[in-house]
């Protein structure tokens, strides 16, 4: 939007303008009348008060409201696109604190006019219960100004701090659109679904304003081409899911840069809505202020979340640390004024206190085999799964990087955009399935395997012949004799007990894990691999579980037997012995 303009301006600055003339504020036809309720004009004065009696105030702090937007008249009026209901609700709190005063000391205060409703400002300067009645508009600022009178009745202590705060503390985003943009789309784009205006829009106009006014003309255009490149490059859902686990924000993602700055700068109005943008307000609108010193302070972060997806190393390191929830502003006080050699070392000691509590410089090689082993142990399915989900990501990641040769990347956009539930490698349900359907889509699985490495068994026909009965009754007569038959062939006995450690787990998509999970190993092997043959993402470890790798004297694929989790518990701490132990870190 060209000429927009974009500001903060306190409560008390919104009355009148330099010249100590009213200001008049339009509400436009397209707008409903005033609908605040009780509850809405309470909550802005206790959110006042509450801000009034903050502990450790800082006088540099603000309580600041949702934007005003704004589109200037021809007649010098404002036409109000958005914020029609607050601009009326701070016109009775300041009107309420003229009644309070004497005549002397009563204030100018803005107007408002409306396009429909003439007659609401004589109501709003001669209110009475029997017009109140009469319409709906002069109901709703009657009880408005009712809350007001009594919040205030209840508070006499209180009244002029919280004047002071109200007017002086309290400010607006005030957004001015260009006079020529249309009010009645730029309203409906705000309000269909009430959209609000993003940090990121905000210090956009911000950030082009304040450039435009340095009298260098081509920095406008550099930061607008370079803000769109930004943009452009967080779009990439391997770069996105790489830095945030919020997989399910949807539009601009720029605002995330603008966030680390804001808070690395020590932003002080931290959990705001648009905290990060009164950050940037108050750093472009000093006096001093340099657009494109503030403008390279956001690409340097860019350029440097950038250098870390592209390191293939630190690439899986901060990855890690991310998925775990750690906040990436850390990540950044870790890596300043640091070599990145050490950076590395610094994040694998991180990853080692994240997952195992304790800290890794003080352990010999020994010891940290004895503390992998006794942490590796004692993990099981159900009391340690978040733990447990740890481990095994991790060793994924570790298996990675320990192959100097290996260029393989971890796909950490599926891995977080997926729903990922670890899974038993054998089957732990001893109960056989209970309904018809259920009880049909085990053996037509567990034929589909049979028929492709088997097919000449002689009571195959038998599995057909049940597979073709109507009835659940009757399936249900002989499906135990054919559940019994085929956990047999598998060499799966029923009555085994259900194994939670480690050794038996690895991570899989739920919607595999669930459709499959109660399948005997061979029938959930054969659907790894077919998922892995179709290029769908599946993670490294837990394909080489499937096919396998980890026991040197394969001797059947079709069951998951003790041997076989003995050597995957071995791997999984050797692995993580040496991720955490070994030299592959300095190469």
């Amino acid at each position: 939007m060209p000429d927009q303009s974009i500001s903060l301006r306190k409560v008390f600055d919104l009355r009148v303008d330099e010249a100590n003339v009213p200001i008049r504020y339009r509400i436009p036809a397209y707008q409903r009348g005033f609908r605040w309720n009780a509850r809405q004009v309470e909550q802005l004065l206790d959110d006042i008060r509450e801000f009034v009696n903050r502990e450790n105030p800082d006088p540099k702090q603000f309580y600041c409201l949702q934007p005003l937007v704004l589109r200037p008249a021809d007649d010098g009026a404002f036409e109000v696109v958005d914020g029609q209901q607050r601009l009326t609700t701070l016109l009775l709190i300041l009107r309420h604190f003229n009644e309070r005063s004497s005549e002397k000391y009563r204030q100018t205060l803005y107007t408002l006019e409306y396009e429909t409703r003439a007659s609401l400002l004589e109501f709003l300067d001669n209110p009475t219960e029997e017009r109140a009645a009469s319409k709906i508009d002069f109901f709703h600022i009657a009880e408005a100004t009712k809350i007001i009178e009594d919040w205030f009745g209840q508070r006499e202590s209180e009244v002029e701090r919280v004047k002071d705060a109200f007017q002086n503390q309290t400010k607006l985003i005030w957004y001015e659109l260009s006079p020529t943009e249309n009010p009645v789309d730029a309203f409906t784009r705000m309000n269909v679904g009430k959209i609000p205006l993003t940090n990121d829009e905000l210090i956009r106009a911000l950030f082009l304003r304040r450039a435009g006014a340095t009298g260098n003309e081509s920095l406008p255009l550099k930061i607008a081409y370079e803000w769109d490149q930004l943009e452009k490059g967080l779009q990439r859902e391997e770069l996105w899911c790489f830095l945030s686990n919020d997989t399910a924000h949807q539009g601009n993602r720029i605002g995330y840069l603008f966030d680390l700055v804001a808070r690395e700068g020590g932003m002080t109005e931290n959990g705001h809505h648009y905290g990060t943008f009164y950050y940037f307000t108050k750093r472009l609108n000093a006096r001093d202020a340099d657009p494109e010193h503030e403008w390279l302070a956001v690409k340097r972060t860019s350029m440097l979340l950038e250098e870390w997806f592209e390191d293939r190393r630190l690439y899986h390191l901060v990855g890690f640390l991310v998925w775990f929830g750690l906040d990436i502003n850390e990540l950044r006080g870790m890596a300043r004024d640091t070599l990145k050699r050490r950076f590395r070392e610094k994040l694998r000691e991180r990853i080692f206190q994240v997952v195992s509590g304790g800290v890794l410089k003080d352990l010999s090689p020994e010891q940290l085999r004895e503390r992998l082993y006794d942490l590796l142990a004692e993990l099981e399915y159900g009391r340690h799964s978040n733990r447990v989900r740890s481990i095994l990501l991790l060793f994924n990641l570790a298996t990675m990087l320990l192959n100097p040769a290996s260029n393989m990347r971890f796909q950490f956009e599926n891995f977080k955009t997926g729903m990922w539930d670890i899974e038993h490698v054998r089957s732990i349900k001893s109960e056989p399935p209970v309904t018809w359907k259920e009880q049909k889509t085990w053996v037509e699985r567990c034929l589909g395997y049979i028929k492709t490495v088997d097919g000449e068994l002689d009571w195959l026909p038998e599995v057909h012949e049940w597979l073709a009965l109507d009835t659940a009754k009757e399936a249900d007569d002989e499906f135990e004799t054919l559940y019994e038959r085929l956990l047999d062939y598998f060499k799966e006995a029923k009555d085994t007990e259900p194994d939670h450690t480690l050794a038996n787990l690895a991570l899989l998509d739920s919607k595999t894990n669930r459709s499959y999970k109660n399948a005997p190993f061979a029938v959930k092997r054969q659907r790894i691999l077919s998922l892995d043959r179709d290029g769908v993402f599946v993670p490294l470890c837990t394909r080489n579980v499937f096919l396998k790798c980890y026991n040197e004297s394969v001797d059947n694929v079709m069951f998951w037997s003790q041997e076989d989790r003995d050597a995957y518990q071995k791997v999984i701490e050797e692995v993580l012995s040496e991720f955490f132990n070994g030299e592959w870190i300095h190469a």
